[in-house]
This record gives C-alpha cells, sequence and structure tokens, in this order.
C-alpha cells in the first residue's frame, strides 16, 4: 500500500521510522512519500497561505499550492483522504475499508484550515480522529497511517487483528485483560484459569472477561443482551 502525505511538517512523521512500520517499509509491504506543501510555494518567501476573505481570525492554505501538491503524487486509484475534525470519525470498519486501497493522499490541514475550492476539487473523504481541535492534520495522519497499515498483509501475523478490541471475531467488544511473567506481581496472582492448560475455558474465560471490560469502560458498546449478561457475570463473583 502507498501513502502520500500532503503536509507542511514532514518532519513530525520521524515516529513512523520504528517499531512495526519501520518494518514494514523495509519489506515494501507499505509505502509512505512526505511531500511539502511549502515545496509548491509560487514566492521566493515560500509562502502558502493568506488571509482569509471575508476577515477572520487566523490564516488559510491557499489552493493553488495544495492543487499543485496533489498533482505530483495523484493517481488514476487514489482516494484522497483530508484529515479534518470536520470529518467522519474513524473507527475500525472504516480502517478495514481503507486497508483495501492501494493509493492513499493524505491532506494534513494546518493553520486556520485550506481554502475550501481545492478540497472540493481533490478530496473524496474528510475523516476526524476524535472530537476535538489539533494544530494540524499530521497527528490525525499518523494515526490513520498506523492502524490502517496493520491491516495490510503481512505487516501482523494473521492472527494478531482477531483478538483486539472492535474487531470482528470479537464481536465489537473490548480486548480482555491480559497476562504474563511474573506469575504473582505486588500480592496480585495470575488468574487460575489462565495458568490451567484448559484451552476451552480459557476461551470461555476470555470472553466473558471482554464483556466485563466493555461493560466497565464503553457500555454504549454494548447490546441489551450483552449488557445483562455482563451485570450477571459482575455479580457471579
Amino acid at each position: 500500500m502507498k501513502f502520500d502525505v500532503l503536509t507542511l511538517f514532514p518532519e513530525m512523521f520521524e515516529t513512523l521510522n520504528s517499531s512495526i512500520i519501520k518494518r514494514a517499509k523495509e519489506k515494501n509491504l507499505i509505502e509512505i512519500n512526505l511531500i511539502n506543501i511549502r515545496d509548491f510555494s509560487k514566492d521566493k518567501h515560500k509562502h502558502v497561505d493568506d488571509t482569509p476573505y471575508g476577515g477572520g481570525a487566523g490564516m488559510l492554505i491557499m489552493p493553488d499550492v495544495v492543487y499543485d501538491a496533489y498533482s505530483s503524487v495523484k493517481s488514476k486509484n487514489a482516494k484522497v483522504i483530508y484529515l479534518s475534525p470536520k470529518g467522519k470519525l474513524l473507527n475500525q470498519n472504516k480502517v478495514k475499508e481503507l486497508a483495501q486501497s492501494e493509493h492513499l493522499i493524505l491532506l494534513c490541514g494546518h493553520y486556520e484550515g485550506i481554502d475550501q475550492r481545492v478540497l472540493d476539487e481533490i478530496v473524496d473523504e474528510e475523516i476526524s480522529i476524535g472530537d476535538y481541535v489539533l494544530t494540524g492534520g499530521e497527528l490525525p495522519a499518523m494515526v490513520l497511517i498506523d492502524s490502517v497499515s496493520r491491516y495490510v498483509d503481512g505487516v501482523l501475523s494473521e492472527d494478531s487483528t482477531d483478538e483486539e478490541s472492535f474487531s470482528d471475531s470479537n464481536e465489537y467488544l473490548l480486548e480482555y485483560p491480559a497476562y504474563t511473567r511474573p506469575l504473582e506481581f505486588r500480592g496480585k496472582i495470575v488468574p487460575k484459569v489462565l495458568t490451567s492448560g484448559n484451552h476451552q475455558e480459557i476461551e470461555r474465560w476470555r470472553k466473558e472477561q471482554s464483556i466485563i471490560m466493555t461493560y466497565k469502560k464503553r457500555p454504549e458498546l454494548l447490546t441489551k443482551e450483552q449488557r445483562e449478561k455482563a451485570i450477571k457475570l459482575i455479580n457471579k463473583k
């Protein structure tokens, strides 16, 4: 999969040169290109923004520099995403849908935003990572790249995403609690079922814990039947 990121601050993406994303890039499973919008400025001072017509605070990124940056990487199969607090909220379904794409162009806004005319011209979809405002679209772009890359074939082992929070196989429940060595930590012992070797009981326990965890932290995700089941499991303890 190919990601082209249109940004004023390409240096912010240095964090993607580590861990799983770095290994995926080295294996040529994903490609991440950073395109500096400022390189397409029309004046010697590299200005890319100007005051908005009609007045108001802040500066807007001009449409021509954005369009030229986009034109330098556009392709027939490219999907252009503008990272914006006005967009639809990113969720796991959208992540998996985007993972089927061949080429994503991510447009990062800054200052007070981008001239609407170029957004209307090139953007296929606006996406937000939450109901809050950041200083720019760079952090949301990194979140999208990280979450989508995990579903690209070969980036993770085949079953790594099966039991995660919001996965299909986990019925969109939160992930169950996990434990490792040592067996005892500050007086707390790993649940006995996990050391029993009984895989059927372990699977049952994990499913129950996912329901309980979701009830305690994100009850709005549960159906009425699941909430009732969670209450019974908690009371059974």
